[in-house]
């Protein structure tokens, strides 16, 4: 029987995570063997689909075809974009939807010509109709790679119940963003829909009970690559060693598209939410000078730095340090989970599991939890061990 074709269908398809994501991809197609980076490239799990199996499309603000979006962001070589990633000089975006009221430093021409919230859905089921006819596809999940947004204003009536939302899109409430009318387009077409970014979309109460009424696999929110990883992995060893954390000081710096969203303020206050959280509750304590600081310094590109100072109290009162500098490239982190997030995702609909898929916690700073409100889990071998358990249940 031939091998099931999934649809990714990524808003964002021009960022430098989504076009080294489809240039992997493509490089297997062509023959390469390298799974390099990919975390689940060892597991034989029925019904989970070959990397090879995958097609990319999406939404950009920028019209550019994916190899030239690819240059720009450097992360990939030309050794690279004329060989086996050949194929994304013939990729390009469709019109996505953006604003900049929830975005303020990044913009485009490339929009959808769209005079509301409705019509604004209706383009982006089409495209996704579109997309599943014309690459022959049998499913598509959706994936939010686009640019942090600011925070909504939670506490608008659109925001409080599916139905206030309903109404919300039919007056085109300026409290609904875009990252929210892609989730709701997702969930209303029955598409997975995978938050990569710290934005409110399928996590916000009206979408998330949407999703769980309507049986559609939702996960998210803001990939965890990095220096929230290493967070992850120490904290819980010090909590076990009985190593108390007087203080966490965070800081980086990063010069791609994600680090010039963040030089805006409020689009800054909806990452360093996601990454404060984590803290306090895998040490069971709240950390008083927890402080986190992210910097847009453009000469450094995809190559984030990312510097950690940790003030630690042990046995008879002690005090130690321990100091970690990461030196990483950002999308080279976040592309394989982006691929994995979707394989799972679409793994979850065919076992027909709907509504908020913990599993996947794994792969993010905020994860989702089925029972609003609770607290998720963030120790890293926890969270291996979930998606481990689940994967295996067959």
């Amino acid at each position: 029987m031939a091998e099931a074709r999934l649809g990714v269908a990524v808003i964002g398809l021009g960022g430098a995570v989504a076009t080294t994501a489809v240039a992997g991809i493509e490089m297997l197609k062509s023959g390469s063997n390298s799974l390099d980076g990919l975390p689940l490239a060892d597991r034989n799990v029925p019904g989970l689909v070959d990397y090879r199996a995958l097609s990319f499309g999406g939404w950009d603000l920028s019209a550019d075809d994916l190899a030239t979006a690819a240059t720009r962001h450097g992360v990939l070589g030309e050794k690279e974009l004329t060989n086996g990633a050949s194929s994304l000089a013939g990729m390009r975006p469709w019109p996505a939807v953006g604003s900049t009221d929830f975005c303020r430093n990044i913009d485009g021409a490339h929009k959808v010509a769209a005079p509301g919230h409705r019509a604004a859905v209706q383009a982006i089921q089409d495209d996704l109709a579109r997309f599943k006819r014309a690459q022959g596809l049998d499913r598509v999940v959706m994936i939010n790679l686009a640019s942090t947004e600011r925070v909504p204003d939670m506490a608008a009536d659109c925001l409080q119940s599916p139905q206030a939302f309903e109404r919300g899109l039919d007056r085109d409430d300026a409290a609904i963003s875009p990252a929210m009318l892609y989730a709701y387009a997702a969930i209303d077409s029955g598409t997975p829909y995978g938050n990569f970014a710290p934005s409110v979309a399928a996590d916000s109460p009206p979408l998330a009970e949407l999703a769980r009424a309507r049986g559609v696999p939702v996960a998210g929110k803001d990939g965890k690559t990095g220096q929230t990883l290493v967070k992850t992995v120490l904290a819980p060893a010090f909590r076990a060693r009985a190593l108390h954390v007087d203080g966490w000081f965070s800081t980086n710096i990063l010069g791609n598209t994600d680090g010039k969203a963040l030089d805006d303020p409020a689009s800054l206050a909806s990452k360093v939410g996601t990454k404060t959280k984590v803290l306090d509750q895998m040490l069971g304590y709240p950390v008083e000078d927890h402080i986190v600081h992210i910097h847009y310094y453009r000469p450094r590109g995809d190559d984030k730095e990312a510097w950690d100072n940790i003030d630690l109290r042990g046995f008879l009162g002690q005090r130690m340090q321990m100091k970690v500098n990461f030196l990483c490239k950002d999308s080279v982190l976040a592309a394989p989970l982006v691929i994995e997030i979707a394989r799972v995702l679409d793994l979850a609909a065919q076992r027909g599991q709907g509504g908020v898929q913990e599993q996947l916690g794994l792969f993010f700073k905020a994860p989702q939890t089925r029972t609003p409100g609770a607290d998720p889990v963030h120790a890293f071998h926890e969270q291996q061990l979930i998606l481990d358990e689940w994967l295996g249940a067959a």
